[in-house]
């Protein structure tokens, strides 16, 4: 079945686990996090590696350890996190990236700028906070 949006597993569970991550207290692990979301333990660690690569995370080693915010909940969007995952939510003119186009129009009518803008426009509105 094909889709218009798809949001990458990486970004998801990005997401996902700052979520968990704002809601705990003392931190969380990645351990914690699969068990709650169904996730691999593997993937989790590696998306939450980038986070903390990205200054959004600090993370404790050790039996006691674990993941916890570097920034307050409330100044950090769902957008911070996707483009740390996936880089820079960009618009184009052209949904092929074409630079020069033989038609009068976008034949696509712009649809995907107009989503890809609604898109970033929810991810920027909603913070961790929200979600507490």
């Amino acid at each position: 079945m094909s889709r218009i949006f798809a949001l990458s597993e990486a970004a998801s569970i990005a997401i996902h686990s700052m979520v968990l991550i704002s809601r705990s207290e003392g931190g969380i692990n990645a351990v914690k996090i699969a068990e709650f979301t169904g996730f691999s333990k593997n993937h989790i660690a590696k998306v939450l590696q980038r986070l903390v690569k990205s200054d959004l995370l600090k993370s404790v080693r050790g039996p006691a350890g674990g993941f916890t915010l570097k920034k307050d909940p409330e100044s950090l969007s769902l957008l911070d996190i996707y483009q740390a995952i996936e880089g820079p939510l960009e618009l184009n003119d052209c949904p092929l990236a074409n630079e020069i186009c033989n038609f009068d129009r976008c034949l696509m009518g712009n649809v995907i700028n107009k989503l890809t803008a609604e898109f970033k426009k929810f991810l920027q509105d909603q913070t961790l906070s929200s979600y507490l």
